[in-house]
């Protein structure tokens, strides 16, 4: 059976120790974090595993693969280091801080023959998989726009903004969602309460095929909120993952254009149709995700959030960062047009 060790006990780390010791398909056999309390607490709670101090100690251990969890900026030291050990590697969400460190990660695992994957956990999650399979399907028809809102008050992360924290949940569905890579992106935001970091952002993307998306993310919101609207041509969709039951809504609603018999206007009528809930799988993301690498290891799978897959989040995200508008950019625009 193969052993894996864990790298990272902080805000993430307890929920991946607690779902490594869930599946039967792996043995949860070592972890390490920098603050030792939080090993005397992990291994107080699973006996079996050993706590280390370093992740060079675990590393030299005889696991077979970890699981990195830790602040984003030691993302790509770490999995170089494991990779390099002869560790299969999944590191959590985004795989790196850069698309050219990512894009590495790629490369240095298969020169090692080792499997590297992301944990993008929504793309693991039952109504993700339903939309996806919607989608596919063409029961929603030619898809007109998605719109993606995930906001809450906090958490304020000390390493990255709030496009990095939150926006790349949204950013992995829709790539996950649309296999497609946009051709243009653009976002602007605001630091409201600390200078150097967003706290609120409002993100654009546009892809090959017509499809545009908007992403809004903030740690400055009154109220927790994870809504997304998908609009297509026959079908719509409401997913709210906020919602202990009917996580998703498909409206059989739209607006229908109809040429005019004789000379005229063009006419419109709109379509008011039943809204009905799927049956949904009762099963933890999180748990599907880490039962889905061991399965990777196991058979040589590729994972459905690859290495590759990461790189391209990671690409998104520098993509609409690249283009940013500054709120007192768009005032001086406007004040210089007035003028």
């Amino acid at each position: 059976m193969i052993k894996i060790g864990l790298i990272g006990l902080g805000y993430w780390g307890p929920n991946l120790a607690r779902v490594l010791q869930q599946t039967s398909h792996c043995e949860f056999t070592a972890c390490c974090d920098l603050d030792p309390h939080k090993v005397e607490a992990t291994v107080r709670r699973y006996p079996h595993v050993r706590g280390y101090r370093t992740a060079a100690e675990l590393l030299n251990s005889d696991v077979d693969a970890v699981v990195i969890a830790t602040n984003i900026c030691t993302h790509y030291e770490l999995a170089v280091e494991a990779l390099r050990c002869g560790k299969h590697v999944l590191v959590e969400k985004p795989l790196a801080d850069s698309s050219q460190k990512a894009a590495d990660l790629v490369k240095q695992a298969r020169n090692v023959d080792k499997l590297l994957m992301t944990g993008h956990t929504f793309v693991y999650s039952p109504p993700v998989n339903k939309i996806k399979e919607l989608i596919q399907s063409g029961d929603l028809g030619d898809l007109h726009y998605i719109s993606f809102s995930r906001v809450n008050l906090g958490l304020y992360q000390k390493d990255v903004d709030v496009i990095w924290d939150l926006a790349v949940h949204d950013i992995s569905i829709l790539l996950y969602w649309l296999e497609q890579f946009p051709v243009d992106a653009f976002s602007f935001g605001r630091s409201c309460v600390q200078k150097a970091k967003y706290d609120v952002a409002f993100l654009w993307f546009q892809f090959p095929g017509g499809e545009v998306a908007s992403c809004e993310v903030s740690w400055l919101s009154p109220q927790k909120m994870r809504r997304t609207t998908i609009a297509g041509s026959k079908r719509m969709i409401i997913y709210d993952d906020t919602e202990p039951s009917d996580k998703v809504r498909i409206f059989d609603r739209g607006v229908m254009l109809h040429r005019p018999a004789t000379f005229g206007e063009f006419q419109l009528t709109y379509r008011m149709g039943d809204v009905v809930s799927p049956n949904l799988e009762n099963t933890e993301p999180l748990l599907n995700e880490v039962e889905h690498f061991i399965q990777c290891i196991e058979t040589g799978m590729t994972p459905r959030t690859s290495g590759e897959f990461g790189v391209n989040v990671v690409r998104a995200i520098e993509m609409a960062s690249s283009c940013r508008w500054k709120p007192e950019e768009l005032v001086a625009q406007a004040e210089r047009k007035a003028s």
